[in-house]
């Protein structure tokens, strides 16, 4: 392991609840990929009985994906990314790969990145908006109902100054069937 700092790419609960020390946060940008409710949760916001839905990065050509890059320090590192292999590769819907992000400053870094894998059966790419939010308003798994989720995740985004206008229009549907 080289005593180089590396990167973490965040770009749902990460982003408000990263779980790992880090040195600093920015903004990135991560191209070539999307924001997308397309992953069945059956553990942290669903059961296997009634699955809810996370948010991974879809690959989508032309497209890109705003969220955190976290700086590691390198002493760090061996224990942030078991934290992560941990949390994230649960059911193995998720992909480690290693991805050029953009800081806000304009600096290009490496960042690991969980990524959906299309070929999992807990791939749900495509659903409509009103599907997902259906889905959304009703699901609990271990770490909750899945509206604390979105919620969390959209108000942070908007806190960031990052605009997801599927986000908030899916936290603005919950809320209607959900009384919220």
């Amino acid at each position: 392991m080289s005593d180089a700092t590396r990167w973490v790419f965040g770009y749902g609960s990460l982003i408000w609840h990263p779980g790992f020390a880090y040195r600093d946060r920015k903004v990135a940008t991560l191209r070539g990929y999307h924001r997308s409710f397309c992953m069945r949760s059956i553990h942290h916001r669903g059961t296997q009985d009634d699955p809810g839905l996370v948010l991974a990065l879809d690959e989508a050509q032309d497209s890109a994906c705003l969220g955190l890059a976290f700086e590691v320090e390198p002493g760090d590192w061996d224990q942030t990314l078991a934290y992560l292999r941990e949390r994230e590769l649960i059911s193995s819907a998720y992909v480690e790969r290693d991805l050029t992000v953009t800081l806000g400053d304009g600096r290009e870094v490496c960042a690991l990145a969980y990524v959906i894998d299309a070929d999992h059966v807990q791939y749900c790419g495509g659903l409509p908006l009103d599907e997902q939010a259906r889905i959304i308003a009703r699901a609990v798994g271990g770490r909750g109902p899945n509206t604390e989720y979105l919620f969390n995740t959209t108000e942070n985004l908007a806190e960031l100054g990052i605009d997801d206008p599927d986000m908030r229009w899916l936290s603005e549907r919950v809320r209607e069937l959900t009384g919220a």
